[in-house]
């Protein structure tokens, strides 16, 4: 690999980093994997990396991580080509390499979990999803439900569920198929009228599951999600209404991604009143309870 890092801040690192794929997807939406061992062995579920799309680029695009092989020293980011960078960054080439600035941020909670997580991604949000179901699997006495949304087409081949949900309309029997291998329930919304999938919004299909739980199911529900801001404010609702813990991860616009130019901040309500935080070292991961959204 010959992965030139040096460390940053103590726990970021700059490696430089071999595009191992890039895979298409409809919707203009792309998969790539890099092989930087150093921040493929730090991440965490809801960590994200700042690289160059190309050599000559300087400016950085945020991505969050989907999905990471320690072993292999590699991980996963899906995006979309909608700007001059992530169309160089889509027609980048197996053995070219990137500068890759990472892991970043604060993480989702690794331990200490609820015994009913309930995971809602998003569109560009979904990946935070799948790593944090990744780590979850792993623990055999959790119970997972995980809640995807795309107004695009979905970047990867919806699967009708072998596994049974409770309060699923007829019909509404889409499934991401990692998450089905992993033995993970999960059910997609759209509307935009795909096969399989439930017709309304995540936030209400997540509203049919936890109403069709009993009193003391519901009590072991806890809350994951990142997505668009308006998607995580109605996140924010839905638990609120259910009196559950839940944690949003933030997308914003960032320049440095490392807490210098504070172009990133939002407002939070803490004990001691309310603040302005950085989403890219202070977050991204809030609870929800105190993010104030505009």
């Amino acid at each position: 690999m010959n992965a030139l890092s040096r460390p940053h801040r103590g726990t970021i690192v700059v490696e430089d980093a071999e595009v191992i794929a890039v895979t298409a997807h409809p919707g203009e939406q792309y998969v790539l994997r890099l092989a930087a061992p150093e921040i493929a062995a730090r991440a965490r579920p809801g960590a994200f990396v700042h690289l160059r799309c190309a050599p000559a680029r300087a400016m950085r695009r945020p991505m969050s991580i989907m999905l990471v092989d320690s072993r292999l020293g590699t991980f996963d980011i899906l995006f979309k080509a909608h700007g001059a960078g992530t169309a160089e960054l889509a027609a980048r080439q197996p053995g070219e390499r990137l500068s890759v600035l990472g892991p970043i941020g604060v993480p989702f909670k690794l331990d200490g979990y609820r015994r009913r997580p309930l995971l809602i991604g998003g569109g560009v949000g979904i990946p935070p999803m799948i790593y944090l179901a990744d780590h979850l699997r792993r623990r055999k006495d959790l119970a997972p439900f995980v809640v995807m949304g795309s107004e695009v087409p979905f970047p990867f081949r919806m699967r009708p569920s072998r596994i049974v949900v409770a309060g699923m309309p007829e019909g509404v029997i889409g499934a991401n198929p990692l998450l089905e291998d992993w033995g993970i329930a999960s059910r997609l919304a759209s509307r935009q009228d795909y096969p399989g999938c439930f017709d309304g919004l995540v936030t209400e299909l997540a509203a049919r599951w936890i109403d069709a739980l009993g009193a003391a199911a519901r009590d072991e529900i806890e809350v994951f999600a990142c997505g668009p801001t308006p998607m995580l404010k109605a996140v924010q609702a839905l638990a609120a209404h259910y009196a559950l813990p839940a944690q949003l991860s933030l997308e914003e616009y960032m320049a440095c991604a490392v807490g210098g130019c504070a172009g990133c901040a939002v407002r939070v309500n803490l004990p001691s009143g309310p603040a302005m935080k950085r989403v890219c070292v202070d977050g991204p991961v809030f609870e929800a309870g105190i993010v104030e959204f505009s």
